[in-house]
């Protein structure tokens, strides 16, 4: 796996990412544009993104490219962060002990639960009126 790319997919809540891990100079592409411009400079966002290349000390060894559909920016970014994990992990398996004490392997299950008929959203009920 020398000059090859690593790909691995990433979700979170609706959001799914695909990742590609390119030799490079640590650049990180979403949907074809650079970081900066895809998330707009959100620096807990980017620190979020770039955790797993940071744990293995991989920032200026790989170039992340990324094609991301569904969900909110923070769940896009979330779901890169999983997708970059997952993609280091096929890499190198040395970097599994690091990865999964951080909690970054694991997928985060949390969904936005369903509306009840009934009600207003999941749990909040219509306004009771005694008379």
């Amino acid at each position: 796996m020398a000059d090859k790319e690593i790909m691995a997919t990433g979700r979170r809540k609706t959001a799914i990412a695909v990742v590609k891990l390119v030799k490079g100079k640590g650049r990180v592409f979403v949907n074809g544009k650079t970081f900066a411009d895809y998330f707009g400079g959100r620096a807990a966002l980017e620190m979020m993104v770039y955790r797993p290349l940071a744990l293995t000390d991989n920032q200026e060894k790989y170039d992340v490219r990324v094609k991301t559909v569904g969900g909110g920016v923070t769940a896009q970014a979330g779901a890169i962060k999983h997708g970059i994990a997952r993609a280091l992990l096929k890499a190198n398996e040395d970097y599994k002990t690091v990865l999964k004490s951080e909690g970054l392997l694991t997928r985060d299950a949390r969904v936005k639960e369903r509306k009840k008929y009934g009600r207003k959203r999941a749990r909040k009920r219509f306004q009771f009126s005694k008379r």
